[in-house]
């Protein structure tokens, strides 16, 4: 083990403007998150203060303004943008992230189409992260 432990937050929901097509970055469509990130919680778990910890909350909130935000083409530099904002908070040392994009302009029926990535703090460029 790597004595890391893990905050996950799932089905995060945000409307956004990401695609390839003209129509997808003119109307929009929901994307859901799912994102997870590793860090020491026993600091945390002892003194039972927020300020020992991430605040997931916050973390939610960074991420619903990637997702709002400026449009990307793929689904995937959407989920590193939000991966390097994950790394940003200083205990944090990986993260996991995978966007759902459920209204992808694909003419065949399906369910869903994600992207996972996970990045570790020596992956992330976290200079650009909120």
């Amino acid at each position: 083990m790597d004595g890391l432990d893990e905050i996950r937050l799932t089905g995060l929901k945000v409307f956004g403007h990401h695609g390839v097509y003209p129509q997808e970055r003119r109307e929009g469509q929901w994307f859901l998150v799912d994102f997870a990130v590793r860090l020491d919680t026993r600091r945390a778990a002892r003194t039972d203060d927020v300020a020992d910890t991430v605040h997931y909350g916050e973390l939610a909130e960074r991420v619903a303004a990637i997702v709002s935000g400026e449009p990307v083409d793929l689904i995937e530099t959407l989920a590193a943008r939000i991966a390097d904002a994950l790394l940003a908070p200083t205990l944090v040392q990986a993260a996991e992230v995978t966007v759902h994009k459920p209204d992808a302009p694909i003419e065949q029926p399906f369910a869903d189409v994600t992207v996972t990535i996970r990045r570790t703090r020596g992956d992330a460029d976290t200079r650009g992260a909120l």
